[in-house]
């Protein structure tokens, strides 16, 4: 039995969000592998991953429902079918709960969380104390808002001479020699622009947000490019780092996030050593003082 009743359309989507709601179910349902999740052999596949119609069978859902779905059409999903849409493309927690932003539903767990605003005397005494750890202070939005001078000689930045509105690592990676220079991988454009959609999902219509992205897209044609070619969405995570510094070569160091709020609040990032490279490393920044 389906799970929806009769297609009721309605206004209540906005044209932009519908049509990222739909890239976002193309872009899943083609990731995923038919014969991983015992989809019959059944005549030869025109398209990579999933048919509409085999993802509209593991929901419950209508065929023709989630054909307009993907289309973008006016449609009004159900917190209950669209989380069994998420099943059926086996999206991860963030991924979820961005499906339900872009189809105009609350997410599982209130959004009403507090905003960590401004840096206090304290925060920066804890920030020095973690010298010579690097460390920084990051909002939703990538802008970085307290540093110690660990992190800035690890980044090669001098953030106290930036005007405010450049101190944001996705705009300094596009924009900043030295920056770059320190982060130099394959992957770290196509990371930024999967983290900054998934923040931005819950932003917008937001001017500040959109700005924000304008600002990205003027300082980098390929960043632009990948936003409207790459839809992947990613969560910022503990994770090691490599970087590439003019003095001491290649080392890899621990980055570890730690949260003012559940979610949406700032962030605290701490650069570990995990090897002896990196205590060195970190030992030679220090004495850079």
């Amino acid at each position: 039995m389906s799970l929806i009743a009769p297609v009721e359309l309605t206004p209540s989507l906005h044209d932009d969000s519908r049509k990222q709601l739909g890239a976002f179910l193309r872009s899943r349902r083609e990731s995923l592998d038919p014969q991983r999740l015992g989809m019959p052999r059944s005549g030869r596949r025109r398209t990579p991953g999933l048919r509409r119609e085999e993802v509209a069978m593991l929901a419950d859902v209508g065929v023709t429902w989630y054909t307009w779905l993907e289309q973008g059409r006016e449609v009004n999903p159900s917190a209950a079918v669209m989380q069994a849409v998420a099943n059926a493309l086996q999206c991860s927690p963030l991924e979820t709960r961005h499906l339900f932003v872009l189809a105009g539903l609350p997410p599982q767990e209130s959004l009403q969380i507090p905003q960590c605003e401004g840096i206090s005397a304290g925060t920066r005494r804890m920030l020095d104390t973690l010298m010579p750890q690097p460390a920084s202070i990051q909002k939703p939005n990538f802008d970085i808002v307290a540093w110690n001078d660990s992190f800035c000689r690890l980044m090669g930045v001098d953030f106290a001479t930036l005007p405010e509105e450049d101190r944001n690592c996705i705009y300094l990676y596009l924009t900043h020699e030295a920056w770059q220079s320190r982060l130099a991988h394959p992957d770290v454009l196509p990371t930024f622009v999967s983290y900054f959609r998934a923040a931005m999902a819950e932003h917008r219509g937001d001017p500040a947000w959109e700005d924000k992205l304008a600002r990205f897209f003027a300082a980098s044609s390929e960043f632009e490019s990948l936003w409207h070619q790459r839809y992947e969405v990613r969560g910022v995570e503990n994770q090691l780092k490599t970087f590439h510094h003019p003095v001491l070569g290649v080392f890899n160091l621990q980055l570890m996030y730690w949260y003012s709020a559940p979610r949406n609040g700032s962030r605290l990032l701490v650069y570990l050593p995990v090897d002896e490279a990196g205590e060195n490393a970190l030992q030679w920044l220090d004495s850079q003082r």
